[in-house]
């Protein structure tokens, strides 16, 4: 067999890739098939336990490909069974995934919604204020393998299916576009995940010419915009990415996804006491919501060391939501998962990487 250079890590390849690879080496497509099955279908961790593969080909797949490592480094579970999982990748560095169980108020006590929040990169370059995971820069983009290789491993440490999947982890997933959108391509395809693309949501903190990028692209994948505020002016003290992209660009863009997807798209909105959370930035909210007909998700801000900013009272949470409420927006309030185990993006992975470092 001819011999290719370069070992390729096997879950950031699609079918096709790995097909025209063994092609290369004088091997029938069914096999690449028969690959996939394993990985995806029987979840195979390594090439030599495929044992209905010829011993040969097993070599030869040794040699041409490597399994992305996903080292599970720490769980921590919070008194509502939402999970947060911390990874260490091939290279060391640490990402986080976060699991969060159906809310019986949202979808009925019978519901087996599980929904992960999935990193897209190592850090964060752009810096929103309140957010742990840009405290320490960025480092590097995960490859697609990383992105997927975190649903197969939560799959595994759970024992359940994950039926929905968010990314909103730590890193901007639009920052990293072809690597996000081979992955979601991966998580969609039936010799894949398998995961429906309407069950896979991007959440972007405003990078207008991806989003009309994403608009552009066939899958039916949902988009959340990580907005947090509804001025400008209050926009940019949080999130520096509103200095390039300010709401009319962003506006702009969310109007171009909705025409051409058809799609209603979601505000996520993190209340921050005396930043965001008054009674005029609610109405504020409600024009930009009316604009695009889209709803709105609120979550209290969770505690980050550190960092100065508040979660606010139930009370303010509250009246947040009244204003919102008499306006008719179709608008949500998450107020427990996670908050009693830190799981805002990239706080755990900074309590970990200190000593990770040390050893």
């Amino acid at each position: 067999m001819e011999q290719l250079p370069q070992r390729l890590p096997i879950h950031s390849l699609s079918l096709p890739e790995v097909e025209a690879r063994l092609a290369a080496c004088g091997q029938p497509a069914y096999r690449a098939k028969q690959v996939f099955q394993w990985i995806y279908g029987k979840r195979a961790k390594s090439f030599s336990s495929m044992s209905d593969l010829p011993a040969g080909l097993r070599t030869e797949l040794e040699s041409q490909f490597l399994f992305d490592s996903l080292e599970p480094v720490r769980t921590l579970g919070s008194e509502d069974t939402t999970r947060k999982y911390l990874f260490r990748l091939n290279d060391g560095s640490l990402i986080e995934s976060v699991l969060i169980p159906a809310s019986p108020a949202l979808y009925g006590e019978a519901s087996d919604r599980r929904t992960l929040c999935i990193s897209t990169q190592v850090g964060c370059a752009y810096g929103c204020k309140f957010c742990a995971s840009g405290l320490d820069g960025w480092s590097r983009n995960l490859l697609p393998g990383e992105i997927v290789g975190q649903v197969l491993r939560v799959e595994e440490l759970c024992g359940a299916r994950i039926n929905n999947i968010v990314f909103m982890g730590m890193g901007e997933p639009m920052a990293n576009y072809a690597n996000l959108m081979t992955a979601i391509g991966i998580i969609n395809a039936p010799w894949g995940v398998e995961l429906g693309a309407r069950h896979i949501t991007i959440s972007t903190s405003g990078l207008a010419p991806q989003i009309r990028q994403l608009a552009d692209q066939p899958l039916q994948v949902r988009l959340a915009i990580s907005l947090h505020g509804a001025t400008n002016a209050v926009r940019e003290q949080i999130m520096p990415v509103n200095r390039k992209y300010p709401l009319e660009a962003l506006m702009e863009a969310c109007e171009y996804y909705t025409q051409r997807k058809k799609q209603r798209i979601t505000f996520e909105y993190i209340l921050i006491e005396g930043v965001n959370d008054r009674p005029e930035d609610a109405a504020a909210l409600v024009r930009l919501v009316r604009r695009l007909n889209a709803k709105v998700n609120c979550i209290p801000y969770n505690q980050v060391e550190g960092l100065d900013w508040i979660r606010p009272s139930e009370a303010r949470q509250d009246a947040f939501m009244a204003v919102l409420q008499r306006a008719k927006v179709p608008a949500t309030i998450r107020r427990e998962k996670g908050h009693d185990i830190a799981a805002a993006c990239g706080q755990l992975r900074r309590q970990v990487a200190p000593q990770a470092a040390g050893g």
